[in-house]
């Protein structure tokens, strides 16, 4: 449940099928970049494969010269959920150029394809948003903390990196979330902040449920527009607990569930709810992307855990993938398709890419 090196975010656009053909003539090479392929588009029926089980989004793609193409992108399921722990050996990249009917294999070890670290060009944040209401203070506040503190533990490296940062806020009744630990990259500080939680923190015995979601989504927008800037790609993570319902009344549920289905798609939203006064319902729709629910307190921690390993593995789920292509200078623009097989498993995309100036010497 550790987080790695390599990093959470899912691109929706229209597919645009391309034609098989002599590249210079009716390979249409124009990107539509809304749709669940990302920038890149589905791959051509002259390669005959089937139908995929999974889904590569591509989010961003650049050349190094002398000869070196970088692609981040994402996998999942078709159901949308995260793919981690993939190496280059599952990749198979196909390449075609002016010359070519069809695509050409490209090999691996030839090309020396890898995946690496995409620390550079990734930023992934969470926002973990604690309900500090009296029932919680009163009642599960130890069990709470200690889960929390596994929480930090099993979503933050071990290491520190600055790509992969966590704040912590939590709320009552009042129409404010307060923070508890402002966006850091240090987990020290984050289990400090979380070992601070005190019995007489909270003013307002109430419940404002929905105004934290709505104020945790706009924090997480902000962060992940922030994040993102210049040549960044980033992705963020709102996980809200809760022992209850809201009792502040303050929004809607309406109010809160429109917040989160408009939300950038780079965000996921996890909840967890504890006890028999929650509703489950409410707290399903507001964590569309997962929610678990303890019974009693003693379950906390690990309902903490299991939220914390799909946090991971959504950051996980994507990947800088190198490789250095056989094309050289003078063959214009090429077709790109890349090839996922994972088990029984295999999804593709497709894409294109600039040889100009491309030449030998690239590693």
């Amino acid at each position: 449940m550790k987080s790695s090196t390599k990093l959470l975010i899912s691109i929706f656009s229209f597919v645009i099928a391309l034609s098989c053909g002599n590249a210079d003539d009716d390979t249409n090479f124009s990107l539509n970049t809304g749709g669940p392929l990302g920038k890149g588009v589905k791959v051509d029926d002259c390669l005959g494969f089937p139908e995929s089980d999974l889904v590569l989004s591509i989010q961003e793609q650049y050349t190094t010269l002398p000869g070196k193409i970088s692609i981040l992108f994402k996998v999942s399921d078709t159901d949308g959920n995260p793919v981690a722990g993939l190496n280059a050996n599952q990749f198979t990249i196909y390449e075609q150029g002016r010359n070519d009917d069809c695509f050409n294999t490209i090999s691996t070890s030839e090309s020396q394809a890898r995946i690496s670290p995409n620390s550079q060009i990734f930023a992934a944040n969470t926002i973990l948003v604690l309900d500090l209401s009296n029932s919680v203070l009163s009642s599960s506040l130890e069990e709470l903390k200690a889960a929390s503190s596994s929480f930090v533990d099993n979503v933050m490296p071990e290491t520190t990196e600055e790509s992969y940062k966590m704040a912590i806020y939590w709320f009552d009744g009042e129409n404010v979330l307060h923070p508890l630990s402002e966006l850091t990259a240090e987990k020290a500080d984050l289990k400090a902040a979380i070992a601070g939680i005190t019995t007489d923190i909270s003013n307002d015995p109430s419940t404002d449920l929905y105004g934290a979601v709505i104020k945790s989504t706009d924090i997480a927008s902000d962060l992940l527009s922030a994040s993102t800037s210049g040549d960044k790609i980033g992705s963020a993570s709102v996980v809200i607990f809760t022992d209850g319902t809201d009792q502040a009344s303050r929004f809607t549920k309406q109010d809160a569930q429109k917040k989160v289905d408009e939300a950038d798609r780079n965000i996921a939203f996890f909840t967890i709810g504890l006890g028999s006064e929650i509703d489950t319902n409410v707290l399903t729709d507001l964590g569309k992307t997962f929610s678990v629910f303890a019974s009693n307190k003693e379950e906390l921690e690990n309902t903490f855990n299991d939220i914390s390993q799909r946090v991971s593995q959504q950051a996980n789920s994507f990947y800088l993938f190198e490789y250095c292509s056989p094309k050289r200078d003078g063959s214009g623009e090429n077709n790109l398709a890349i090839q996922l097989n994972n088990g029984n498993l295999q999804g593709a995309v497709q894409t294109k890419f600039d040889a100009t100036g491309f030449e030998g010497g690239c590693e």
